[in-house]
């Protein structure tokens, strides 16, 4: 029991204090590499294969989830 009042705590948390996202990747130069957009599409992406079923609460999702 104690472990899921623990998760209950941490989950909403984890989405507080989730770093933000960029609206640019650029190159020293000023050559965009990635902007925000295609990074929210890749979450998507990853979220529609299974992703966030995949042990999301402690991160392990990423290596569990299809590429």
């Amino acid at each position: 029991m104690l472990s899921f009042a623990v998760l209950g705590w941490i989950g909403p948390r984890r989405y507080q204090e989730a770093p933000p996202l960029p609206e640019r990747v650029a190159t020293p130069d000023g050559t965009v590499v990635i902007d925000r957009g295609d990074i929210e599409k890749g979450q998507n992406v990853w979220q529609s294969l299974g992703g966030m079923e995949c042990g999301s609460i402690w991160g392990h999702g990423s290596y569990v989830a299809p590429d």
